[in-house]
């Protein structure tokens, strides 16, 4: 099966239960000031499991764009990955455990699903303790479709267990669904989660409990079913292949064997290189290629993207593909990512002119980079052989020289690298990057204070302004609002002038004068887009996505307006009116990335 087709019949299975398709939502979260990336299928429904009703009802089902960042390095093994997809079917306070546990094993083990051999299957339930009781309701139901008890693993919180993701919040049991990766003839008759043979496949999540300040459990009002089953992995267990075999990277390491001469499992060291080049080249496409795709910089979801590319350009040299006079080899590969995913992304191949010229520019960059670190590092002082690892550190960090062609080199000279002290140094600064980033998002949009939705809404007047002043070709790139200021990223091409600056404060002024209303509607997606709304136009035709409003209309009537400022595609929040904005002052305009501007400002 191929992965286009699982993920189909995944999204089919469910909707015949009354689930409605939607739309990935971006990789670049919205209003989501704690982390850089989308990293799993919740992220943009979080809203909507605290109680807001969502737009096409309360049974959902998608496959959902993800990045994780935490273990880039451990990529170049057959699982992990950079990029993947979540599939998902969400109940928002309608069905449970009931229909969530028997619809799973429907999809895996009947002919109108996957028809895997139950026998290749086992779950595992919270086994309960002090603070939250054992799930007793979902070993029973497990039993009740004919998984023996011997399959059925209870275990402690650390297994089976979701949140709160803070201090306090939504929480639950969780149920997880095993396979049998090894030889059928060697299957156990019980369950042992210790067994790496055993791969999870499906995580179902039953938020159940609210845990309040004082660290006690309530019963939530709404109880929701959140689930997750890896496209990546369940595809590569249909085809009794690694990952990097299945039709998602086939194609990809195909290309890297053309290039590179090498065949894929020819030796664990190739493998390991084209692992890493297929998976990284694969991310950094889909997050500049993203409907609010950046490029790669020094900065945020930028850096994320050019570690990518930087890695993957090393393993391409190790690999002995031509990367010093050409970044042909890189266009190669995008094209046939882009080809994989078309059909599911369009947004791909309709920026695919700036995927290609956002990573080949950034290849041109390493390329002089790595000319000035390698010049770096012939000066070193090298004693008894051993490179120090502060001196590997500060060429990574000063040169963005990866320590892996550092360690290269050290070998072709006879050398050693102090692998020890190179990993206290990063861990120091990635934990004092860390502190920084606290600091930086206290207060950020997800607490939904009173200030933050203030700048919010002003973010709205901005995009607006900055359309009027420079042009329809500036579309949002990311934000981050804090109850002190808002920081906006927008697609435009050179700086924006002192003139500029000040026709743009005048027009969102003047809006904030006239205490325009802001009203919100739900609306057909094709009806938004005829409105006039702008926004990210990732749902699909007959969806319907919530539009906000600015303009005069006294009649409080939908649709019935004298005067429009803005209108445009978002999840709020809002002010209902600009009466009490007080003076928007950008405060800096500064450059991003490439083809992006920066604007930080204020209201006083």
């Amino acid at each position: 099966m191929t992965a286009q087709e699982l993920r189909q019949k995944y999204l089919d299975f469910f909707a015949r239960r009354g689930h409605q398709i939607i739309s990935s939502a971006s990789l670049l979260p919205e209003n989501d000031p704690t982390v850089l990336f989308t990293t799993a299928g919740m992220h943009p429904l979080v809203p909507y499991l605290m109680g807001d009703a969502h737009p096409v009802g309360t049974r959902l089902v998608n496959a959902q764009k993800c990045v994780r960042t935490d273990d880039i390095d451990e990529v170049g093994d057959a699982t992990h990955h950079t990029f993947f997809e979540m599939m998902g079917n969400w109940s928002l306070g309608d069905y449970f455990k009931t229909e969530s546990i028997t619809w799973s094993w429907e999809f895996l083990t009947s002919a109108e699903g996957l028809n895997l051999n139950p026998k290749l299957l086992a779950v595992s339930v919270f086994a309960g303790d002090s603070d939250a009781p054992f799930d007793e309701e979902s070993y029973n139901l497990w039993l009740q479709v004919g998984v023996p008890a011997e399959r059925i693993a209870k275990l402690p919180k650390k297994n089976n267990w979701w949140g709160p993701a803070g201090q306090t919040g939504p929480c639950g049991a969780d149920t997880e669904i095993f396979y049998w990766s090894g030889n059928l003839e060697d299957v156990p008759a019980s369950f042992n989660d210790d067994n790496d043979l055993w791969v999870e496949i499906w995580n179902n999540v039953f938020m159940q409990y609210f845990k309040n300040i004082d660290g006690n459990f309530e019963a939530l009002k709404q109880k929701n079913v959140d689930t997750g089953l890896g496209l990546e992995r369940v595809t590569s267990i249909l085809n009794h292949c690694d990952n990097y075999q299945t039709d998602l990277f086939l194609p990809i390491i195909n290309k890297i064997e053309d290039l590179s001469n090498e065949k894929y499992l020819s030796d664990k060291s190739i493998t390991r290189s084209m692992r890493i080049i297929a998976d990284h080249i694969k991310a950094a496409v889909f997050i500049i290629g993203d409907p609010k795709g950046v490029t790669p910089s020094n900065v945020g979801q930028g850096y994320v993207v050019r570690r990518l590319l930087r890695r993957a350009i090393v393993q391409a040299g190790r690999l002995g593909i031509a990367i010093k006079t050409s970044s042909a080899w890189l266009e190669e590969i995008v094209g046939v990512v882009i080809n994989i995913y078309a059909s599911v992304y369009p947004e791909l191949i309709e920026n695919k002119i700036f995927i290609t010229q956002a990573i080949t520019q950034e290849a041109d960059k390493f390329q002089r980079t790595l000319e000035n670190g390698l010049k770096e590092f012939d000066k070193l002082n090298v004693e008894n052989n051993l490179v120090r690892g502060n001196d590997v550190f500060n060429l990574f960090q000063s040169y963005g020289f990866p320590w892996e062609l550092s360690e290269e080199l050290a070998l072709e000279r006879g050398w050693k690298i102090d692998r020890a002290g190179f990993e206290a140094e990063l861990e120091k600064h990635q934990a004092l990057s860390r502190t920084a980033s606290a600091g930086k998002f206290k207060g950020g949009l997800a607490d939904n204070s009173e200030a933050t939705t203030q700048l919010h809404t002003a973010a709205h007047l901005l995009l607006a302004a900055l359309r009027q002043v420079l042009g329809d070709h500036v579309n949002q790139k990311g934000s981050n609002i804090t109850a002190e200021r808002l920081r906006f990223d927008f697609s435009h091409p050179e700086k924006v002038s002192p003139e500029q600056i000040a026709k743009i404060e005048n027009l969102v002024n003047e809006a904030i004068g006239k205490s325009l209303d802001v009203v919100y509607e739900e609306l057909p997606l094709e009806e938004a887009k005829s409105s006039g709304a702008t926004g990210v136009f990732d749902s699909k035709y007959g969806e319907r996505v919530k539009v906000y409003t600015v303009g005069r209309n006294n009649d409080k009537i939908p649709r019935e307006w004298d005067d429009i400022f803005s209108r445009e595609i978002c999840g709020g929040p809002h002010v209902d009116s600009l009466k009490d904005l007080g003076s928007f002052k950008i405060t800096k305009e500064e450059a991003s990335s490439a083809g992006v501007r920066r604007i930080k400002a204020i209201l006083e």
